[in-house]
């Protein structure tokens, strides 16, 4: 109960700083995010009265708020909000279908309809953002009895599909849950393709057939132009090799062509003064979200873009400084309050200054915000998750999470408190447990030349960027 109560905070929190001339719909959106974000089926009923809402975004938000709670007992609004005329609903459906199928709650019954279903918005559905997503969830029914089936849609959308969004995440699931399935001619010609991230999944993919005979495939991409087809090439042939794949990144292979540092068109923009802080570190109360969120966007997705990205409007924008260059990051307070405030509190107080990049995964995530240095430090605290749909495809910013104990480790809600990390590449599967609050808009250079020994010399704030209508972040 608790938890609910601070969640329909944030979202009075967020309602209140839209202008007074703003329709009702916000605040309606931001209660049914906070509803799904709750967890608590006794809730649903409340989500599911929207879901008939002649609004686009109330449904949105409603199928996507069942999704969160995955009761179990919805699989069917679920299936016709991938009818929906509307591209946000049909994204928050596939959504909700990912995390149904995931948590193995779709009736035998009505798994093949919803299979089915989401085959044809891959194949005919006219907004790329909506093709790219089908092709995502299509990797959680990959233990079923239509994989075979599957696989072929799959690569019928890579042949065929001229969005490279829709490409890359359909290469990404074939990856994670059709790798042995997929033809391997298919695979090997991937490798060749004119998309650096479709041959990333298609070196990923071959790696994990764990045919050693591949490596003569593989061998030719160390000297790909892509650093990051060069560290994936690397990481696959270890694979082949019969090696464990690279846990810790404390140095480049002499063979991966790093970028070289870029001019940094950001640099005259001066950091904003830092927010006097005192006391002990804490979670962000409702008044710090709106000290340091200036003018909350307004989040209203009627689009499959707008659900998808960050809503129009003023954006906080941080600098990190790094001892290989400047990272610059822009902060979705609209679908994160809390925790873009949080991230803001703490490079205030300069908890980040001096942070060692603890773990670096080649091909997978950078991740920093331990004062320790070694990923077992924290804030002493915690804070609440904030799911939303915006898909962890390469260089997003998300929170990291404390996880269980093997031999089933897995993610803790509401355990992040410090520790962020920055995907290198498409990590799809991540959607379902990890809050995204951010995106980086420039100093990619600098990513491909982090290694361990690197820190984080401060995080400083600088003007907000105001984000146009219609900007989505997953754009074909």
């Amino acid at each position: 109960m608790v938890r609910t109560l601070a969640l329909l905070l944030t979202a009075a929190v967020a309602a209140s700083a839209a202008p007074r001339n703003t329709p009702t719909e916000p605040a309606t959106v931001q209660a049914l995010l906070a509803l799904g974000r709750s967890r608590q089926p006794s809730r649903e009923p409340l989500v599911v009265a929207r879901l008939r809402d002649p609004r686009p975004a109330v449904r949105a938000l409603a199928v996507y708020a069942i999704g969160l709670i995955a009761s179990g007992r919805e699989s069917g609004a679920v299936l016709l909000g991938l009818g929906d005329p509307n591209g946000a609903v049909r994204v928050a459906a596939l959504d909700a279908a990912d995390r149904y199928a995931a948590a193995h709650l779709i009736p035998a019954t009505m798994e093949r309809g919803m299979v089915s279903r989401i085959e044809r918005v891959l194949g005919s559905d006219p907004d790329p953002i909506v093709r790219a997503r089908a092709a995502a969830t299509l990797e959680s029914f990959s233990d079923t009895a239509y994989g075979p089936k599957i696989v072929l849609v799959l690569v019928h959308a890579i042949e065929s599909d001229r969005a490279s969004l829709v490409r890359r995440f359909a290469m990404w699931t074939i990856f994670r849950g059709y790798a042995a399935a997929a033809p391997h001619a298919f695979l090997r010609r991937m490798l060749n393709d004119r998309d650096e991230v479709v041959r990333i999944e298609a070196v990923h993919a071959i790696g994990k057939r764990k045919d050693p005979s591949d490596a003569a495939f593989v061998k030719p991409l160390l000297a790909d132009p892509s650093w990051r087809v060069q560290e994936q090439a690397s990481e696959t042939i270890r694979l082949l090799d019969g090696l464990t794949l690279t846990q810790h990144w404390t140095a480049i292979p002499a063979f991966v062509h790093v970028p070289p540092p870029q001019p940094d068109p950001l640099r005259g923009l001066p950091a904003l003064p830092r927010v006097a802080l005192y006391g002990k570190l804490r979670a962000p109360t409702a008044a710090d979200v709106r000290r340091f969120v200036h003018t909350l966007p307004v989040l209203d997705p009627k689009t499959a873009a707008a659900m998808g990205g960050p809503a129009p409007g003023p954006h906080p924008r941080v600098r990190i400084v790094t001892t290989k260059g400047d990272i610059y990051v822009v902060l979705f307070p609209e679908w994160a309050p809390v925790t873009v405030v949080n991230f803001l509190m703490l490079a205030d107080r300069g908890y980040y200054d001096d942070n060692r990049w603890f773990r670096i995964v080649p091909d997978f995530v950078v991740q920093t915000g331990d004062p320790n240095g070694n990923g077992n430090g924290d804030a002493g605290y915690s804070i609440h998750s904030e799911e939303n749909p915006i898909a962890q495809d390469s260089y997003v910013i998300s929170m990291g999470l404390n996880y269980t104990n093997p031999p089933n480790a897995h993610a803790l809600r509401d355990s992040a408190g410090a520790q962020y990390y920055i995907t290198l590449s498409p990590q799809l599967h991540l959607d379902r447990d990890f809050t995204v609050f951010g995106e980086v808009t420039s100093g990619f250079d600098v990513l491909g030349r982090l290694v361990e020994s690197d820190r984080v010399v401060r995080i400083v704030r600088i003007a907000d960027e105001t984000l146009p209508l219609h900007r989505g972040y997953l754009l074909p």
